[in-house]
């Protein structure tokens, strides 16, 4: 095996037994994927076969490297782990119960040997449990992109569905190295690894294909299950500003795009049943209130259209009753029959809003 891959994939695992080989398979079986590539699996203390399955793959294939956790760290910690064993010159993080699609891996290999990016972007789809497939839409944006370059000339990617999954970027190992980047413990990691390796990659590419199936798992996704846990989103929010507010440009042109996805993301969990018990849905509400008011941009920031943009209104106004009211409504709304086609039986969304004008917000 070559000593310095190309790539390095790091996998961490727990409890995903069912879904392991799959995973593996669609990252070293293509007989077009040679030596290029290794696997980092971490066994992050698995109560199940995990780490035995890990053992048994690693036995028939040299590329595949295994490394066993004595106690259960978490999924941010346990990437940490299998990075440190990384040789390659990029890593990608796949998550032991997801897979890549058939034929990705060569593709990716040749774009990285030829544009040597920084951060290379691909699309996703969502598996859901009955085996359909949800796309992003994804494609106008990330077939946009002539030549690699820093985010700051392409805000739009920061945008893009999923943007804060590490999963769809193939990274320069060494820029994690150069910009101090690791994952930090708690649940929803992500959110304070991707935003600042975006604004720190002077040269992101895309790659117009979908090199990534995200499972959407009936049961055992930790960020679905129904916990006070949900609440440490606010720390990692805490910890990108507390990251990006050096590396972004000083015109002040990301900080509204970067803080309105910050609402929607915090209002997706909000309003989430299987993620929040409903005793502390009012709580969270407050937290995001205060995140609003203490987060929004001098100038303001550009409303979402749609049911969205009344979210955001409620919160700017702190009024939760007027919120769960209306929840109740559009979840009921969503629950609605479809008619052929996959459209609901419901109106059309109002047109985008025009930009807020922070003065008229309460401070």
């Amino acid at each position: 095996m070559s000593l310095t891959p190309m790539l390095s994939f790091v996998v961490p695992a727990f409890q995903v037994a069912p879904y392991l080989t799959e995973c593996l398979d669609s990252l070293l079986a293509d007989p077009d994927v040679g030596d290029e590539v290794e696997v980092v699996a971490v066994d992050d203390c698995s109560p199940d076969e995990t780490g035995d399955l890990l053992d048994a793959y690693a036995e028939r294939d040299p590329r595949l490297r295994v490394v066993h956790l004595a106690t259960n760290v978490g999924l941010g910690r346990a990437r940490n782990a299998g990075l440190e064993h990384a040789r390659g010159e990029y890593v990608w993080f796949v998550d032991g119960d997801d897979w890549l699609p058939a034929g990705v891996v060569p593709p990716v290999l040749a774009r990285l040997g030829h544009r040597r990016p920084d951060v290379l972007l691909l699309d996703h789809v969502e598996v859901r449990p009955d085996g359909s497939m949800l796309g992003t839409g994804s494609g106008p944006v990330l077939r946009s992109v002539v030549e690699p370059g820093p985010v700051g000339e392409r805000p739009e990617l920061l945008g893009l569905n999923l943007a804060t999954s590490v999963c769809t970027k193939v990274i320069r190992r060494g820029l994690l190295d150069e910009a101090g980047l690791r994952f930090p413990p708690g649940w929803y990691e992500d959110c304070a690894f991707a935003y600042p390796l975006l604004l720190a990659a002077a040269r992101i590419d895309t790659l117009d294909l979908v090199g990534y199936c995200y499972r959407q798992r009936p049961a055992g996704a930790i960020t679905k299950s129904c916990s006070a846990k949900h609440f440490d989103i606010f720390e990692q929010y805490e910890r990108m500003w507390g990251r990006i507010d050096p590396a972004l440009p000083a015109d002040g042109s990301l900080r509204p795009e970067l803080f309105r996805l910050m609402v929607d993301h915090l209002l997706v969990i909000a309003g989430n049943e299987r993620r929040l018990p409903p005793g502390l849905r009012r709580d969270f509400f407050r937290q995001v209130v205060a995140q609003y008011r203490y987060r929004l941009p001098a100038g303001g920031y550009r409303l979402p259209g749609g049911v969205t943009g009344w979210k955001h209104r409620l919160v700017r106004h702190n009024a939760y009753w007027a919120y769960a009211t209306l929840r109740l409504g559009w979840r009921g709304m969503a629950l609605r029959p479809r008619l052929p086609g996959g459209r609901r039986l419901v109106g059309r969304r109002v047109s985008a809003a025009p930009p807020v004008d922070a003065q008229n917000h309460p401070n």
